[in-house]
């Protein structure tokens, strides 16, 4: 199983990061905060103390156009919290 893993760069998110220097990831929702913590500390070299979690379901969305009535959903995913040891920290835009 491949675990798709991003990064949430929100304004809410970098003030939560400074401020309690944990760091937000869109990640695929069958994945455990297990796989997460490995996977996290594989990408970034840092040592995690703590991941929590979070499921969003997908939302129905609908709109009016021309052509008539056009119907959706969004897909679900996974919101991670996650948690480094003090004195490091998550460069997400190193690896560009």
């Amino acid at each position: 199983m491949e675990i798709e893993i991003k990064p949430i760069v929100t304004e809410k998110a970098n003030a939560y990061s400074e401020k309690q220097n944990c760091y937000t990831f869109a990640v695929s929702p069958e994945a455990n905060k297990f796989q997460i913590k490995d996977l996290v500390e594989k990408m970034y070299n840092v040592r995690v103390e703590k991941v929590n979690t979070a499921l969003y379901a997908g939302k129905r969305k609908q709109r009016w156009t021309k052509g008539g009535l056009i119907r959706g959903q969004r897909s679900a995913f996974k919101k991670a919290y996650v948690k480094v040891a003090d004195g490091q920290k998550i460069d997400y835009f190193s690896n560009i």
